[in-house]
Order: structure tokens, then C-alpha cells, then sequence
């Protein structure tokens, strides 16, 4: 079974006061953008270790580079709210083609990611997603804060205009 992971930012009181000052439909946007900046860090990196196989490995198997492009960031809405935005960095599945351009109809469905991530009993596990976070968590962090400034700096300008 998959495991989620939460990433907590402590010791941001000054962020915290300066969001409930902005109006909540400001504050919510610029910390989704924000949370979407970490989240494609932990993506892009989960991309670069999804291994790919050299060659074609036959008619009816996926083709080499699925799991780089089902790997894949989703806004939760549910979880989301208030104070609290909801990413999750996950393999896409079950989605059989995708138009890719030139290159014609590619499939989307890497529905064998877990077997690679978590192992079986007759392969051991050669993990792509848990190594992204914990080699990227801080950078993620970082482009979280570093957006979020951004956005309160860029909304409390357009307040001020008005």
C-alpha cells in the first residue's frame, strides 16, 4: 500500500499573520500556487528516477518512457481548504492513450509502478518515488516559500493599488 507523506513547515508565525490579513480568496490561490511550486520539485525529480527500459519489451506491454510520463501531481480539492492545500505526487493508471503529437498515441497506464517501488517476491524493489522526496524535500520547502513570498508580496501590491 502506497504511503503518504507530510511535509510540516514550523516557525512561519510572520507568514501566518501576513495571509490572514490578505482577503482568503488571495490567501487560498497564492498558497495553492505555492504548494504546486513543492509539489513539481518532488514531481521532476520522481520523473528523473522512474527508470525506463531500453527497448521496446513487446506487442502487448507498455513502451519504454510510460512511467516517466505517469508520474504525475494532483490538487486535492476535498483535502484542501482554509489554511491547507493537498497535492499529491503520484503514477498515473488505467489511462490507455494519450495524443502525443508526432509521436502519435503513447500509453499513459504504468498500472506495474508498484511492483517497481515496493518490490516482489521474485524482484527486489528498485524505488523511485520515496528517494524524489526525501532527496528533494528541502529544495520543495524552499520553492514553497520562496512562491509564497512572492505571491503575498505580489497581491499586497495589487491591495495597496486599490
Amino acid at each position: 500500500m502506497p504511503r503518504v507523506e507530510t511535509v510540516r513547515i514550523e516557525g512561519l508565525a510572520e507568514l501566518d499573520r501576513a495571509l490572514r490579513e490578505l482577503p482568503q480568496r488571495v490567501a487560498n490561490r497564492g498558497l495553492r500556487a505555492s504548494v504546486y511550486a513543492g509539489a513539481k520539485v518532488i514531481r521532476d525529480e520522481a520523473r528523473s528516477r522512474a527508470p525506463k527500459a531500453a527497448q521496446s519489451l513487446g506487442p502487448k506491454q507498455p513502451p519504454p518512457g510510460t512511467l516517466k510520463r505517469a508520474v504525475i501531481m494532483k490538487h486535492i480539492r476535498e483535502l484542501s481548504s482554509g489554511g491547507r492545500q493537498t497535492f499529491y505526487v503520484l503514477v498515473r493508471r488505467g489511462k490507455k492513450y494519450r495524443n502525443q503529437g508526432k509521436r502519435g498515441n503513447l500509453s499513459q497506464d504504468a498500472w506495474y509502478w508498484r511492483f517497481l517501488e515496493f518490490g516482489t517476491r521474485k524482484m527486489s524493489a528498485r524505488p523511485f518515488l520515496r528517494p524524489a522526496l526525501e532527496s528533494r524535500r528541502r529544495e520543495a520547502v524552499n520553492a514553497i516559500k520562496e512562491r509564497l513570498a512572492l505571491r503575498i508580496e505580489m497581491e499586497a501590491q495589487v491591495l495597496n493599488r486599490r
